[in-house]
């Protein structure tokens, strides 16, 4: 793919569009490499639905050298800035009309997004291309080879020059995907994946998978979501729309090179296999990592080979969905934070010797000396009547489809019980998007003192959540899409 900016214009000429038919004959041909499965796709192509077009476009955001990356602690005064670049990043439009409705859809390479940012493009795209700005969802990838735009406490500063920048861009994305409006039908697949992901909470103890998961499913056991799907738009005489969700932190590489982590590598594979470029939409993987599970963070390259097996297979088997309609919905959820454990915290700080051991700084859950300080310089000035944050939710309807959008870290059985419990024939539920408030855990990770349920919210600069404030949380998320529904 070519990373300079692109105009979304997908009109080229009709030798250089890689589509359906093309990759078929390629495939029968054996132009296509022979260790991936050969098999027919299965939906028969068939005529674009009436109302729905569809439009893309990508624009680059590549970083400048020497602004700080994200994801990983620094020990202060160092900082890890971008040296080289591993691979160019992107801000990926989608835009969805339907009748007098439409919606837009942001992917883009960065490690988090903020609230006010979010605001300022949606209210942006409103005033350029009339999108409702209550349409526009922004989500980020969650990448740690990438900045933030969301300030992480020795975990990454936020480049104000380079996030104005791409405020601008995501702007562009969408009025140039806008104008490549062209009549579409919806294909939706999915695949399960083996290796691909792990969760890293119970390395040792185990998990139950997707398959297992029922009505009478609890947080009392750890879960993972290896299931991928992939939302495939047929165009009329264009090049296909191909969005895919998976679960599992971009955290393969820990170096200074900046890109989108193993997303890179797919992008790579599809691109090549394909002759589409796809757009990944981040799912919930609080207790998620890539890999499986010899290593801690994965094989980038294994990764990325294991998602493309997937994603050929999600659109094989991908099924024609009825757009009859397009509807958005919006609502917030509120958070409430621990008081209690938060005063504790503060005396823990306290009650620390003149010059803290290591394990004094460990047993405080507080990381190293310089962020203990750090962070206590800031919680000892937290509002007192600040017991909670909200934070926006919305769902985006197309037909018996439907995407849940939200800006949490979520463990994964809530994500599966969100998508379990919704009226709607497929869910697929979209993290880190709009906003950010980091972890959103089970009771057990505040019982064991894990780092998503008692670290994190310091970086964040938040005191912890409740207990049960993910329990909260998908009631709301499921109140919503039965609203929606």
């Amino acid at each position: 793919m070519s990373n300079t900016t692109l105009s979304s214009s997908r009109r080229e000429t009709k030798s250089s569009l890689y589509r359906r038919r093309d990759f078929l004959r390629a495939m029968a041909a054996g132009s296509v490499a022979a260790s991936w499965p050969l098999a027919t796709i299965a939906a028969p192509r068939g005529r674009a639905a009436n109302d729905l077009t569809v439009g893309e476009a990508t624009v680059d955001t590549t970083p400048p050298l020497g602004i700080e990356l994200a994801g990983f602690h620094r020990r202060a005064p160092d900082r890890r800035l971008i040296e080289r670049i591993r691979k160019k990043s992107a801000a990926r439009a989608l835009v969805i009309r339907h009748g007098d409705t439409q919606a837009a859809i942001i992917s883009l390479d960065i490690l988090s997004v903020s609230k006010g940012m979010t605001q300022r493009i949606q209210t942006a795209v409103e005033k350029t291309t009339s999108i409702p700005a209550a349409h526009v969802r922004l989500t980020a990838t969650h990448t740690h080879s990438m900045p933030t735009f969301y300030p992480l406490l020795h975990w990454g500063a936020v480049s104000r020059e380079y996030m104005k920048s791409v405020e601008q861009k995501c702007v562009q994305s969408v009025q140039l995907a806008q104008q490549d409006l062209t009549k579409a039908a919806l294909y939706v697949g999915s695949a399960r994946t083996d290796g691909a992901n792990f969760n890293r909470t119970a390395r040792e103890t185990g998990w139950k998978s997707e398959v297992d998961f029922t009505a009478s499913s609890s947080d009392s056991e750890r879960w993972l979501d290896q299931a991928l799907h992939v939302l495939r738009f047929e165009r009329s005489g264009e090049k296909d729309i191909l969005w895919y969700q998976f679960c599992a932190h971009p955290i393969c590489y820990r170096d200074t090179d900046a890109g989108p982590d193993w997303p890179g590598v797919v992008d790579e594979h599809v691109e090549a296999k394909l002759g589409v470029t796809p757009s990944f939409l981040q799912g919930h993987i609080g207790d998620v990592n890539p890999g499986d599970g010899e290593t801690f963070r994965g094989d980038p390259i294994a990764v990325g080979q294991k998602l493309f097996a997937a994603i050929h297979g999600a659109v094989e088997n991908g099924q024609r969905v009825s757009v009859n309609n397009v509807r958005v919905v919006n609502d917030s959820a509120t958070l409430q934070f621990d008081m209690e454990r938060f005063k504790d915290e503060l005396a823990m700080y306290e009650a620390l010797p003149e010059k803290p051991t290591r394990d004094d700084i460990k047993a405080a859950r507080l990381v190293d000396g310089p962020f203990a300080q750090s962070w206590y310089a800031s919680a000892k000035k937290w509002d007192a009547s600040r017991t909670s944050i909200s934070t926006p939710i919305s769902a985006l309807r197309l037909g018996d489809v439907c995407l849940f959008f939200h800006s949490t870290e979520l463990y994964s059985y809530y994500g599966l019980r969100v998508q379990h419990d919704s009226p709607f024939s497929k869910t697929i539920a979209v993290g880190y998007a709009d906003d950010f408030v980091g972890y959103v855990t089970d009771a057990k990770a505040y019982d064991d003192l894990e780092y998503a349920a008692v670290v994190v919210p310091k970086i964040l600069g938040l005191p912890p959540f409740k207990t049960q404030t993910a329990t909260r949380f998908t009631e709301r998320a499921t109140r919503l899409l039965r609203r929606l529904a």
